[in-house]
This record gives structure tokens, sequence and C-alpha cells, in this order.
């Protein structure tokens, strides 16, 4: 297939639209996060000193930060942290297939834009929680996670991913636009959004709230242009897709189904699809969704990357947002630029030549899985060397190697179009011919549905049991406070020995 075929506007336009989209949700997201710890912190924390030491709390009842930073209203920042975090994946993954369903009745637009309400109602609520604080109590703040029913991150990657990957047939394109997904979201919700929210919260503690309302706001008109379906976008890029989607069923994308269909039915009918998916598939593919599986869990930790800052170094959150700024400007130099380039000039090296097409994508499949075990090593190694970081002049390096393997879902993600990663025509006719069923065949949508679903619950695991990390680890003090991120290496590293497996299954490449 030419690549000019895969060049063609619509799909970058697409592509460029969903950028916005994400940069506009993650910036509102990340400008949540800082105020939510200090609303938090600044409740417990006055609680705390009215039984304690009255005389430390201020004229009008407030205590200064930086008496905020002892054990028991950590402990109990690190809890409600938790149950936050972890009911709003609940409510996520529970409805992720209704709302899947939903798209494919109706279209990606009314499901991006009621994703939009439930991130409307945290920064809402967390403004009423902290502003009225003789009205409110603290436990009320936990109840705004409860409307991730509406839809949550699970939802919003699903259509998003799906929507990147049906984009192009051509793997470095594509991982390009992985990269550069990756790269908005990283520069909004690590960098630009904790510099913006640091500056605007020393002049007033609710204006980062109240500028993530407006920006979720902008992001509905950047929904709605949206293609309401992944075979409007096969549609304008006409035939060039069309080789690679003729035996895939579609989930998010109109489909027949009978008239009488009820919603309960296209709902279970998913589900149905779903398991045979996954019980059908190659080894790789489970092994690839034990790898994102892991590698979510182990992820979870960066929630806790504040609370740790702040704590084990005694620095405010607003210092530590800046801190984390500059930190994410390195992912995304490394993300926009450094990579896509490393692609392109893999793609156009001489090696290639000469190679039939099977060859060369296994070429490309050991490629991706040898530069995702890179991204694994670093993450190895930076989240031990977090962990073990006893002042604020060892944490930059260590953030800075964990920065490195920030690209893994370039790779990952690029991995799933394979056919390594999808059973072949000869198994679809050997099961058909033996009586033994029929293989389904996913979309591209329905696999990456599968994916985030599967990340999802990596997160669900991993959200309670890093929170429960935490509270034990600033119970035990000093390097007991890395406990999350030792236990974040240990999961990398297993990812490492799942894709050691992984590449055993494809044979050498090299005739």
């Amino acid at each position: 297939m030419p690549l000019d075929a895969n060049l063609k506007p619509p799909p970058r336009r697409t592509v460029r639209r969903l950028l916005l989209l994400v940069a506009l949700v993650s910036l509102s997201w990340s400008l949540y996060q800082l105020p939510l710890n200090r609303v938090i912190e600044r409740r417990l924390c006055r609680e705390y000193y009215s039984i304690h030491d009255p005389s430390v709390a201020d004229p009008d009842g407030t205590v200064r930060e930086e008496f905020c930073k002892v054990e028991p209203v950590q402990q109990g920042l690190g809890r409600i942290q938790g149950v936050m975090e972890t009911t709003w994946v609940v409510g996520d993954f529970l409805m992720t297939v209704p709302l899947v369903t939903l798209a494919e009745r109706y279209g990606h637009r009314p499901v991006l834009m009621l994703n939009l309400i439930p991130r409307m109602f945290l920064l809402a609520w967390t403004f009423a929680v902290g502003y009225f604080d003789q009205a409110l109590p603290l436990n009320a703040i936990m109840v705004a996670p409860l409307f991730s029913v509406l839809g949550g991150d699970c939802v919003l990657n699903s259509i998003v991913y799906s929507l990147v990957a049906s984009s192009t047939d051509d793997d470095v394109l594509r991982a390009t636009f992985f990269g550069q997904m990756n790269a908005v979201s990283s520069i909004f919700a690590y960098q630009l959004g904790p510099a913006l929210a640091s500056a605007s919260m020393q002049r007033l503690l609710w204006l980062p709230l109240w500028i993530g309302m407006v920006l979720l706001l902008l992001a509905v008109p950047v929904a709605s242009v949206l293609p309401s379906t992944t075979e409007q976008l096969h549609h304008r890029q006409g035939s060039s897709l069309d080789d690679g989607l003729d035996d895939m069923t579609p989930l998010l994308s109109p489909s027949p189904r009978k008239p009488s269909q009820s919603f309960a039915e296209s709902v279970a009918s998913r589900v149905r699809m779903a398991i045979s998916i996954v019980t059908s598939y190659p080894d790789n593919f489970t092994l690839l969704l034990c790898g994102f599986f892991l590698t979510s869990l182990a992820s979870s930790d960066t929630k806790l990357l504040t609370q740790y800052i702040s704590n084990r170094y005694k620095w405010n959150f607003t210092s530590v947002g800046y801190l984390l700024s500059g930190k994410a400007v390195f992912n995304f130099i490394l993300l926009y630029f450094v990579i896509p380039a490393l692609l392109r000039w893999r793609r156009a090296g001489p090696h290639r030549a000469g190679h039939a097409i099977s060859g060369q994508q296994k070429l490309d499949d050991w490629s991706n899985i040898s530069c995702a075990h890179i991204c694994l090593i670093f993450s190895v190694l930076g989240a031990a060397a977090i962990g073990l970081a006893s002042t604020i002049w060892l944490l930059i390096p260590s953030l800075l190697l964990y920065a490195l393997g920030i690209a893994l879902p370039m790779f990952t993600y690029s991995l799933l179009r394979s056919p390594a990663m999808s059973p072949s025509k000869r198994d679809i006719a050997a099961a058909a011919g033996a009586g033994g069923g029929v293989i389904t065949v996913g979309s591209t949508a329905q696999i990456f549905s599968i994916v985030m679903l599967v990340k999802t619950v990596g997160i669900l695991v991993g959200a309670p049991l890093m929170a429960v990390l935490w509270v034990y680890g600033v119970g035990v003090g000093g390097i007991g406070l890395g406990l999350p991120y030792f236990v974040s290496a240990a999961c990398y590293g297993l990812v490492i020995v799942i894709f050691s497996r992984m590449r055993e299954n494809i044979h050498d490449p090299i005739p």
C-alpha cells in the first residue's frame, strides 16, 4: 500500500481534532488534581489541629500547609484519594460496555459529550465541598466519582484510540499518531496542567477548578465535529483501509442487528463477542493483554506522585506542580519529536529492503517488542530509583529516568494491529472445518475496547493497592514511603518476562 494513501487530509484532520479534545480533557483533569489534594488536606489538617493543638491555626481557622505533613493527615488524604479513585474506576468499568453499545447505536458524539458531564461535576463538587466547608462534610467529596457511570477514561480512550487506529494502516504513521496522542496528553496533563494549577492556586485555590470547567465547555464543540462512527472515517479515506477490515465486525460503528433487539440484548451480545474474542485469539494476544493489565496497575503510582513528593521532601503542592511540569517537558519532547523521528528513520532504513511483506511485518513486530522492552527497563529502573531517592536532587534524575519509559504505549498499541495478535485465515478455516465453532474476528474498535477494559481492571486493582501501600508507607516513614514504587518496578519487571515469551512465539524475521 502506498504511504501517500495514508497521508490524505481527512485522517490527519480527524487526529488533530482528537488531539484537541484530549488536550482539553487532560488539562481540565490536571487542573482538578492539585486543588483536590489541597482541599482534602486542608480540611483534614483543620480537624486534626482543632483537637491536638488549636494554637497552630490562624485567627480565621486555617492551618498553614507546612503543618499539614503530619502522619495522620497524610494517611487520611491517602485513604480518601484511594476511595475516590477506586469509585471512579468501578463506575467507569461497569458502564463501558453499555456506553459503547450506545455509541454503536447513536454514534460517538453523544457518548463523548456525555463523558464530559461527570468531569464537570467533579470540578464543581470539589469547589462546593471546599468552599462551603461549614455546610458540607469532608466525606461528601467522595460522592462525585459515582458519576463515572456516565463514562470515564475507559470509554473516552476506547473511542479516541479506535479512531486513531482506524485512521491509517501504515504502522509508522499509526505509531506516530499514538505518540502524538500520548505527547499531547503528557504536555497538558503533566506539564501545562500542574504549572497552570500551581500558578493559579497561588492567587486563589478555586481558580484551577473554574478554569477546568471552562475547558470542558470548550470541549463540547470539538466533540461535536468528530466522525460519528469509524465507518464515516473509513468512507472519507476511500478504500485504503478496506483490505484490513473486510472480515471485521464493528463494535462502535453501526452494524446489522435484529430490529426487535433490545438495548439489554445488545449489551449482552457485545459482552459475548468480547469473551469470544479473548478466548479464541492466539496466545500472543492474551500475553499482550496481561502486559496491558500489569502496566496499567504499575502506572497507578503516578497518582501518588504529588503526595509522595510533598510528604517525603516537605514541599508544598504548588512547588510540586512546577516540578512535575519540568518533568513533562522531557516527556513531550521524547514523544512528539524524538521517538517519531527514530521510527521514520527505521522505516526508511536500507535493512528493510528486499523483505517480503510477511517478513517486514515480523520485523515490525520484533522491533515493537524490542522497543517495548527498552521502555520497560527504563520504567523498572526509574520506579525503583524514585522509591530509593532520599533527597530531591536524587529524585529529579529518577523522574527523568522513569519518563524514558513513557513511550511504551506507542509500541504496545501498534502491536494490536499485528497479524500475530489475531487468528489467521488458516486457523479460522480449521476451526470451522473441525466443527469447533466460529472464531470471532474483532474490529479495531472492538479490540481497543477490550484493551481499555483490561487497562481499567488494572487501575481498579492498582488504585486501592497503591493507596494501601502508601498509607502503610507513611506509617513506616523514610524509605517506606517508596513502597508503591518498588511494587510498580516489580510489575514492570514481570511484563518484561511476558513480552520475552511473546517474542519467542514470533520466529526470527530475518531470513
